[in-house]
């Protein structure tokens, strides 16, 4: 009886010795980041949380070396010079570089405050695909993601306080170098605006990205 549990005993430990758990993916945070729509997980990636270095790295990617970001810049800079918008800039190519300038800048201190702010409560700032089927549920996942983002545990959802609120701190900041006209309210409640609408157009174009890729042969 001693001999057998003795046994047993030792083929339980050869077991556990060797099966040990498979390490995790080393490029499994590995930054994501798409020329025009920026950082997001496809659904085929586990979502786990960033770290202080990963953190760091994203943000530098995401607010200079990304084109998504000039691109970013250029929509709404264009959208002001068909507005003339402030009309005290003028038109023209000088025109449209003091817009262009002042949309990256605002975009730069914006992404500064959120990326910070993320990191301080531990809030995911990537976009992840739906681990879903259906046009609908997806869309409506995209929709809700630029309002609400996942905590440390990456399961539990909380409202997206520090990317909008980067976004109405940017805009306000942005009134600094703006014509004495534009208030910071107005001008920060115009950031939260245009995150509104960029956002959830990026997360759309992130979500149906692999079907745009296959129909449009998108890089």
């Amino acid at each position: 009886m001693l001999l057998a549990l003795s046994f047993a005993w030792t083929l339980q430990c050869a077991a556990q010795t060797s099966t040990p758990p498979a390490p995790p993916p080393s490029n499994v945070n590995k930054p994501n980041v798409h020329w025009l729509f920026g950082a997001f997980v496809t659904k085929s990636t586990p979502l786990v949380t960033l770290s202080g270095k990963e953190r760091a790295k994203l943000y530098v990617v995401q607010a200079f070396t990304n084109p998504g970001v000039y691109i970013r810049s250029g929509f709404f800079a264009t959208i002001d010079q068909v507005n003339n918008e402030p009309s005290e800039w003028g038109g023209g190519a000088s025109g449209f570089g003091k817009r262009f300038a002042s949309h990256q800048g605002q975009l730069v201190v914006q992404y500064s405050m959120s990326s910070l702010g993320n990191a301080v409560v531990g809030y995911e700032p990537r976009y992840d695909q739906c681990k879903c089927d259906g046009t609908w549920k997806r869309m409506r996942h995209a929709i809700v993601r630029n309002f609400m983002t996942y905590n440390r545990t990456e399961k539990e959802l909380r409202p997206q306080m520090m990317l909008y609120g980067a976004a109405f701190g940017a805009g306000a900041v942005s009134s600094v170098w703006k014509p004495d006209r534009f208030h910071p309210l107005s001008q920060g409640a115009n950031g939260v605006l245009n995150q509104a609408a960029w956002g959830v157009l990026s997360n759309m174009f992130a979500e149906f990205y692999p079907e745009i890729k296959r129909t449009l042969k998108f890089p």
